[in-house]
């Protein structure tokens, strides 16, 4: 798993799919917006269970209840703002993380999902690109437009993770908060350890600032 991977979008569709992944896409959407995560609401909901990692540019749900916990700032790598790891038998199965500034010359949501986009990883599939709303207040304007990327990827076994080649998932949520600071927010976890409801769940926790 490469470690830029490592390091976490429905109006406008994106991408090109089945008549049943569109189906399931549409159920989840509606499902996001009926418990009132992401969308129009000031802050977003959070999950019964679920912790909160804090930052300057946003705030984003993590499952606690499914043992990840948030990992100290002494030892998280510089490039993240905010971390929360599930490790079992002292490898990482599962890691949520926030990286801020973490592009050049980037304005806006599409621009920050092509960067976030391009440090996915070679051996990584990408199978949806959506458009999202997230959580924030009013003036946060354009900063609460993102982009949402899911992709599928291997492991490389690499610091602590799952043996090289375990089938891996992740979603990826990138946009620009109401100062002008790029953001890329991830969920990477063990294939199928995280059902799709949780995943959209992780999107509709974001709250920008």
């Amino acid at each position: 798993m490469s470690t830029r991977t490592w390091g976490a979008r429905r109006p406008r569709r994106r991408r090109t799919t089945t008549g049943a992944a569109v189906t399931a896409a549409a159920v989840a959407a509606a499902a996001v917006l009926l418990t009132g995560c992401g969308g129009d609401a000031d802050k977003a909901s959070v999950p019964e269970g679920w912790g909160t990692l804090e930052t300057g540019s946003l705030s984003v749900g993590y499952p606690k209840s499914e043992g990840y916990a948030e990992q100290p700032a002494a030892d998280r790598a510089k490039a993240n703002a905010a971390v929360a790891l599930k490790e079992e038998d002292g490898i990482r199965t599962g890691m949520v993380s926030v990286q801020l500034d973490f592009a050049t010359g980037v304005h806006d949501a599409a621009g920050a999902a092509a960067a976030a986009g391009a440090g996915i990883g070679l051996n990584s599939t990408r199978k949806a690109t959506d458009d999202v709303r997230l959580a924030g207040p009013e003036d946060a304007g354009e900063a609460r437009e993102a982009r949402r990327i899911d992709y599928d990827f291997t492991s490389d076994g690499q610091e602590d993770t799952p043996n090289r080649g375990t089938p891996m998932t992740g979603v990826l949520v990138a946009g620009v908060d109401s100062k002008g600071v790029p953001f890329v927010v991830r969920l990477n976890a063990v294939k199928d350890a995280v059902k799709a409801a949780d995943l959209d769940a992780f999107v509709g926790s974001i709250t920008v600032k």
